[in-house]
């Protein structure tokens, strides 16, 4: 029995226009639809559905290779099921990243709880962090709490670009659309899908700002770099929705796609040499250069479009030369004379 993942266009607005369905019969796999549902219902955007989606897909080729069906039972819950899943990931080649893995049980248990509310409670010793759980307004003392089933995740490092290679990079480009992708995600730190959903109504170039709509469709509105004002300035053609479109092939002046992307990003790394010259770390190199001219986080968090302080921080990398220069720049502001000590 095999699965996949189908769209639909559907009038009803309470259901989801991504589908789980069996390959041969496209018959329906009730309860994760039925998960999907509800959340379509949230509003969650596109992107998160279709995440949500393939992750319950992957759930379900496991429950099948196991159970030999796609539906579930209450009582084929056990407390175990969610760990079996975790071991039959943590075997495959190549081996999922843990934020995948903890991304995939996540969901699972979500989707499961919202079939089965009484189900078993998943434990599994050493996968789980205890917590101190506030309650609201800070009202009361805070209770111990149990995080749900996770791997450990290392530490992320990221690095940004140097100079030497954004420059080699950006002079490889030379379409004024292709300098003007990179120049969003370097002035700007956008996301490669807020720059390729970007229209040309969102471009209010006689303000400098920029609309961007970002995950979870939210909304924030950016400043634009004079430089920038010039690069989007060559893109605005009549006729034409998106700011970006193809240049050539079949679907010369449709929308670009993230393949489209992809590929352009791909051709000018092997151009260039510089193996680690894709999207997001233009964001990251934009994010880096922000704190190193003195922005504050709350302001950064604003213009990256995080909703939680702690993902900014994740972009704030110190080096030995940041302390070095810092420390001696607060020496010098507050340098005190040494005390004279009697001979």
């Amino acid at each position: 029995m095999k699965f996949r993942l189908i769209h639909q266009q559907t009038s009803n607005n309470a259901q989801s226009p991504v589908r789980v369905v069996e390959q041969t019969t496209g018959r329906e796999v009730a309860w994760i639809n039925r998960y999907l549902d509800r959340e379509y219902v949230r509003r969650l955007a596109n992107t998160s559905m279709r995440t949500y989606a393939y992750n319950l897909l992957h759930f379900v080729r496991w429950w099948e290779s196991v159970h030999h069906t796609g539906n579930i039972r209450e009582g084929d819950l056990t407390e175990s099921t969610l760990l079996e899943y975790v071991r039959f990931q943590s075997s495959q080649q190549p081996r999922p990243s843990p934020s995948t893995i903890n991304d995939r049980v996540a969901i699972a248990d979500r989707a499961i709880r919202n079939e089965f509310p009484e189900a078993p409670c998943q434990i599994a010793h050493g996968f789980h962090h205890a917590f101190l759980r506030r309650k609201p307004m800070g009202l009361g003392r805070p209770r111990m709490a149990l995080s749900r089933l996770r791997v450990k995740v290392p530490k992320r490092n990221i690095v940004p670009l140097s100079v030497n290679e954004v420059a080699r990079f950006w002079s490889s480009f030379r379409t004024s659309r292709d300098l003007a992708i990179v120049g969003l995600m370097l002035l700007q730190g956008l996301r490669s899908a807020e720059v390729l959903a970007l229209n040309r109504e969102d471009a209010l170039l006689s303000e400098a700002q920029l609309r961007v709509r970002g995950k979870g469709n939210k909304f924030r509105f950016l400043p634009l770099a004079p430089e920038t004002v010039q690069l989007l300035e060559h893109q605005a053609h009549d006729g034409q929705v998106a700011i970006f479109v193809s240049l050539k092939g079949r679907a010369r002046g449709a929308r670009m796609t993230p393949a489209g992307l992809r590929s352009l990003f791909r051709h000018h790394r092997q151009t260039t040499s510089i193996k680690l010259a894709n999207p997001h770390r233009f964001r990251t190199t934009f994010a880096s250069d922000m704190i190193r001219a003195g922005m504050s986080l709350p302001a950064l968090m604003k213009l990256m479009g995080h909703s939680d302080i702690q993902t900014t921080l994740l972009y704030v990398q110190v080096t030995p030369q940041d302390v070095y220069l810092q420390y001696a720049r607060a020496v010098a502001q507050h340098i005190r004379p040494l005390p004279v000590t009697a001979s």
